[in-house]
This record gives C-alpha cells, sequence and structure tokens, in this order.
C-alpha cells in the first residue's frame, strides 16, 4: 500500500480534487435549479446531459490521446472543466446548462481515461489491485467531502461555483508536475454487444439497469432534495450518504461474492435495495429514514456493479475479458443516459416520491431476471469462480475496466498456480 502511495500520491490527490469538484457542481446545479425555478423535466434533462458527455467522452478519448498526448488532453479539457463551472451562474438558463454539462461529462470522461492510463503505468501485477482498490476509495470519499463545501456560501451566489472551478485548476498542478514519462497508450477492441449479451444475459441486463439507479442517485438526488423541501445541509448530507454507503458496504459484499453463487447474491443484494427503496418512497417525510434509505441504496447499488462484472467474468475465458470491458461500460453508460430523464417525468406526474419509485422498479427488474436467469444455467462451482474487483460507477471508464480486468487475470492465474503447487 505504501509503494502505491509513494509513486501515485499526486495522481491520487489530483484525482480527489477533481471529485470534489464534480461532486459539488452536480449536487450545486439541483439546489441552485429549485432557486431559479427550473421545472423538475428540465432539470432531469440537464443532470442527463452530463451522462450522454460521459458516454461520449469515454468512446472518443482513446483517438485524442493517440494523437496530442496524455498532457495536453488532461490540461486542456481539466481547462475547460473550470471554464464551464464558472459559466453556469453567470447563464442560469436550462439549455445552457446542458450544453455545459454536456462538455463537462465529455471532459471528465477524457480526464478519467487520461488519468486512469497513468495509474496503469505507475503500478505493477504485485500492487495493481492496491492502486485500483485507493483510485475508487480516493474517489468515493472525493464525491462525500465535496458536499460538506455546499455548506460554506449560499447556494444563490456565485462563490460555490467558483469553489470547484479552482479545486478543478489545482488538481492539474500536482498531476503534470509529478507525471513520469507519458505511458504507451492502447485499448483493446471492444466485443460486440450481441456477443457479450450471449455470453452473460444477467451481465448486460444488469449493468444497464445500474447505470439508472446510479445516475438517479448522482444526478437527481440534489433535485429530489430541493422538492421535499430539505435544508441545503441536509441535501448535502442526504446525497453523500449514497456515496457512504457504496464504501462501507462494498467489501462485505465483495467477501461474500466469493463463497456464495453470484447470482443469489444478486437477487438478495437487489432485493435489499428495493427494500431501501420502497422505505425511501414510503417514509421519506423522515430526514433520518432517507437517510438510512439512501445508505441502503447506495450500499447496494455500487457493490451490484462489480458483482455483475465478477459475474459476467466468470463465463469469459481470459483472452476475452478486456474486450468485454468496454462493452459493459457502454451498456452502463446508456442506462445512465435514460434515468435522469425517467426520474424527471416520473416526478413532475407522481411527485418527489417518483425518486425512489424509479430506483424500487429497477431493483426488482434485477431481482426478477436474475432469478429468472438461475432457472437457465447450472451453477458455476466456487472453485472456478473468478475473483471479485472493486469498482466504482462514479466515474468508470474502459481503461479503469481494463486495469481491473487485469487484476482479475492475475489473480486467477496466481490462485492457479498455487492450486497445481499445493
Amino acid at each position: 500500500m505504501m509503494q502505491v502511495l509513494t509513486s501515485a500520491w499526486a495522481l491520487l490527490l489530483g484525482m480527489f480534487l477533481l471529485m470534489v469538484g464534480n461532486g459539488m457542481q452536480g449536487t450545486l446545479l439541483g439546489v441552485r435549479g429549485e432557486i431559479e425555478g427550473f421545472s423538475t423535466l428540465e432539470m432531469s434533462i440537464v443532470m442527463s446531459a452530463y451522462f450522454a458527455g460521459f458516454l461520449g467522452g469515454s468512446r472518443m478519448a482513446p483517438g485524442m490521446i493517440r494523437r496530442v498526448g496524455h498532457v495536453r488532453v488532461f490540461a486542456a479539457l481539466a481547462s475547460l472543466i473550470s471554464a464551464v463551472m464558472i459559466l453556469y451562474p453567470t447563464f442560469a438558463d436550462p439549455w445552457v446548462w446542458t450544453a455545459g454539462r454536456v462538455l463537462i461529462g465529455f471532459c471528465f470522461s477524457a480526464v478519467y481515461v487520461t488519468a486512469e492510463s497513468w495509474l496503469n503505468d505507475a503500478a505493477d501485477n504485485s500492487n495493481r489491485g492496491q492502486a485500483l482498490s485507493l483510485y475508487m476509495i480516493v474517489q468515493t470519499l472525493g464525491i462525500v467531502a465535496s458536499q460538506a463545501l455546499l455548506l460554506t456560501a449560499d447556494p444563490s451566489g456565485f462563490v460555490l461555483f467558483v469553489i470547484p472551478s479552482v479545486l478543478v485548476s489545482i488538481a492539474i498542478t500536482p498531476i503534470l508536475l509529478s507525471i513520469s514519462p507519458t505511458p504507451a497508450f492502447d485499448t483493446t477492441k471492444p466485443m460486440t454487444l450481441r456477443a457479450l449479451a450471449n455470453v452473460s444475459p444477467l451481465g448486460v441486463v444488469g449493468m444497464f439497469v445500474l447505470g439508472g439507479v446510479f445516475s438517479a442517485q448522482f444526478g437527481m438526488a440534489s433535485v429530489y432534495g430541493a422538492q421535499v423541501g430539505l435544508s441545503v445541509a441536509q441535501i448535502s448530507t442526504f446525497v453523500a450518504i449514497f456515496f457512504v454507503g457504496a464504501v462501507v458496504l462494498q467489501y462485505p459484499i465483495g467477501w461474500m461474492s466469493d463463497r456464495i453463487d453470484r447470482r443469489v447474491l444478486v437477487v438478495a443484494v437487489a432485493a435489499v435495495g428495493f427494500g431501501g427503496s420502497v422505505l425511501g418512497m414510503a417514509l421519506g417525510g423522515s430526514f433520518t429514514l432517507l437517510l438510512v434509505s439512501g445508505f441502503i441504496v447506495g450500499g447496494m447499488s455500487n457493490p451490484l456493479y462489480s458483482l455483475l462484472i465478477a459475474h459476467t467474468n466468470d463465463f469469459l475465458d481470459h483472452d476475452d475479458m478486456a474486450a468485454a470491458s468496454g462493452g459493459l461500460v457502454f451498456i452502463n453508460g446508456l442506462g445512465a443516459v435514460f434515468g435522469p430523464l425517467i426520474v424527471g417525468a416520473l416526478m413532475e406526474n407522481v411527485g418527489p416520491a417518483g425518486f425512489y419509485l424509479f430506483t424500487a422498479v429497477l431493483f426488482a427488474v434485477l431481482v426478477a431476471y436474475a432469478s429468472y436467469r438461475m432457472t437457465q444455467r447450472a451453477t458455476i462451482p466456487l472453485d472456478e469462480t473468478g475473483s471479485y474487483v472493486v469498482m466504482s460507477q462514479a466515474s468508470t471508464t474502459p481503461v479503469a475496466m481494463e486495469i481491473a480486468q487485469e487484476y482479475a487475470i492475475e489473480s486467477d492465474l496466481e490462485d492457479e498456480e498455487d492450486t497445481h503447487a499445493a
């Protein structure tokens, strides 16, 4: 662990600051949109735009890096992010915000691709798993920490938009001043979606469903909080609790995934997520119960993401795992684009409870489909399943997914060698 911190501390610090900026602007827009009088539907379009841009960025970033290099892509796009954050309060119009969110989503995606390729280059076979875990933890902690900054100024003013802009600008400095030689960059041609669906129908359906669940949390939780009358402090706590749950429950669920049939665990975890959604829908008038429901929903959805990746890998040859990663990220991104739009439509028609109604329906779909898939395919023996690798939906790109796949392959090969040696 210390070796990873020593070699990649600047990168991890920079990513923490970037995530603070990203997490802060997302929540702030939900609060400011309510102040500006934007409708729920307008805000859902604004929030969805980020995921559309992110999806496009993850597809186009590799080509940009090959043409002009890591450093130029990273510096140029981080500068654009900083500029757009300042423009939000200057032009308080939903369509301007939508365009800004598309651009910020695109830029963040490309920045993450660049940083993750540096992270992979800084790690080796002995510490790649630790590097990836630290990277994911730092990202999540950045989002959690960002919520506290919302309490430092009036959301109707300009200051809260300046803070994330400054943080993103500062984040560039430690990364660019400490990065060693630019790593070679290449990505694997993704497996076709049809081939991926044939290999793991549950993996494909589950990743699409979880894209919707995550984008509802990341994009619409602050809008929900503003609609039900929460204070700014309560909204920031409510948004943060989703990610606290993700950090706290990721490892216990990962531990269980290596010991029982992963489809059984998918059903159980999704069922708990459904229960947490119903709790928020029925008893959302209590702020304490809102926090409990948010902790449950966030604590179930993020581990499910890692769990479904591990489940998909169980049916792939090692040579195909990297190729499958791009398809899984793309499917998850599609679900994320549609999530806020559907949540917004539900909240317009049934009120704020539509936020939790959406996540409840998606968790129920996952329970039903995973249960059905258990009747269609035999269980893989536990000693033949692959490794569970901690992943986060907050900023997953094909590069991060390929790093995780590399680590999973290395872990599986080490386990096979240990078995043969014994």
